[in-house]
């Protein structure tokens, strides 16, 4: 019986059911079948077993299936009670094989929320923080927020199980904190994080790097600059990138910083033209242009939670026990992950149909990273 590409990624997870005679499905076999369910267009538990029921025949060529296909209620106690750490940890490691890279691999931590899935957190529904590869397009892990939590807190949990060794990680504002950049340099990364008023003294000591480089026409300054515009459907944009390396004045505490960066956006619609300046800190001393690309990348992020949302409808998902929630969103961003680089030109929607009407290109998705070597 050959392997199914995915069951291998599964082989070491713990099984949170007890033995009992009632146990009648192998752990390997419901998440399996699961994550093909999604990826081929699944969106509720009911959904996933008619899935696995529908395609036992294609099932039964990987799996063992001594009982049949699990049923609906199985899926959903099982994912409920699954450790969602060790299952995204799973994941990523799949995930990350695919990552090498001759440079830094830029990493963007975000958060999203399934609004329909509440929970007792600062958003009042289910929010997980997500570690998302621009360049390789690959989502890497991922944490809840806890509840009776919020977002900032749950980034340093997900910083401490990511191996952020040769990569450059990028935050929005909310994750503009010491400990983050602390933990990212403890772990081998880089940090590109923005500043924005949570971060006050910090945001206008920045500034002052650039005023006083200014003042001094950059005299004995080291630093680069970077230009770039756009123009289409009447608009323009322009950006303007400079980046002051080993900068002074800076509150004590942040690690290793090698530069500031200052990105002056303009845009144009019609006559109205809007202007702002947003200001970063990075450990490492690339040029404007590196940073000027790895900041306009950290939003690539933004159209995977698009995705999610449109063709995958996680804003409508009302999952929320146990675990359940957090699991079936893990699946959810490997399912973007992995249509993303299947083969073919067709829209990710296309590709998903594609998926669950075509057993054989499914295995191609599946196959588009190579399992990791069990140890």
């Amino acid at each position: 019986m050959p392997a199914l590409p995915i069951t291998s990624v599964f082989a070491g997870l713990s099984d949170p059911r007890r033995d009992t005679a009632n146990k009648l499905h192998a752990l390997t076999d419901i998440l399996s079948i699961a994550t093909c369910a999604v990826i081929g267009g699944a969106e509720s538990w009911e959904a996933i077993a008619e899935y696995g029921r529908t395609k036992a025949d294609f099932f039964r060529r990987f799996l063992a299936l001594d009982n049949g296909v699990p049923s609906a209620d199985t899926f959903e106690r099982v994912f409920a009670k699954l450790a969602p750490g060790a299952f995204a940890q799973a994941f990523g490691r799949w995930m990350a094989a695919a990552c090498a890279s001759a440079g830094l691999v830029p990493i963007a931590i975000d958060g999203k929320s399934a609004r329909r899935a509440k929970r007792n957190t600062a958003t009042g529904c289910l929010t997980v923080v997500s570690a998302w590869a621009t360049e390789n397009r690959l989502a890497l892990g991922q944490v809840a927020v806890a509840d009776e939590s919020n977002e900032i807190a749950a980034i340093p949990e997900l910083l401490r199980v990511l191996d952020l060794s040769g990569a450059i990680v990028t935050i929005d504002a909310a994750g503009c904190q010491v400990a983050n950049a602390e933990e990212i340099r403890r772990r081998g990364g880089h940090y590109l994080l923005a500043t924005k008023g949570n971060q006050p003294t910090l945001r206008e000591a920045i500034g002052a790097v650039f005023e006083r480089a200014d003042a001094a026409g950059f005299e004995g300054v080291r630093f680069d600059h970077h230009t770039a515009a756009e123009d289409g459907h009447g608009r323009h944009e322009g950006r303007s990138v400079s980046v002051i390396y080993e900068p002074t004045g800076l509150p004590s505490g942040w690690p290793d910083v090698a530069a500031v960066v200052s990105v002056l956006r303009e845009r144009g619609v019609g006559d109205e033209v809007t202007t702002t300046v947003h200001y970063y800190l990075t450990s490492h001393a690339g040029t404007a242009a590196e940073l000027a690309g790895l900041i306009r990348g950290h939003w690539g992020i933004e159209s995977m939670h698009w995705v999610l949302d449109v063709v995958f409808r996680e804003d409508d998902s009302r999952v929320r026990a146990g675990h359940a929630g957090e699991n079936l969103a893990m699946i959810r961003r490997v399912a973007v992950s992995l249509l993303r680089r299947a083969p073919g030109k067709g829209s990710t929607p296309t590709k998903r149909l594609k998926a669950g009407w075509n057993d054989e290109y499914l295995l191609q998705v599946l196959q588009g990273i190579q399992a990791p070597e069990v140890r």
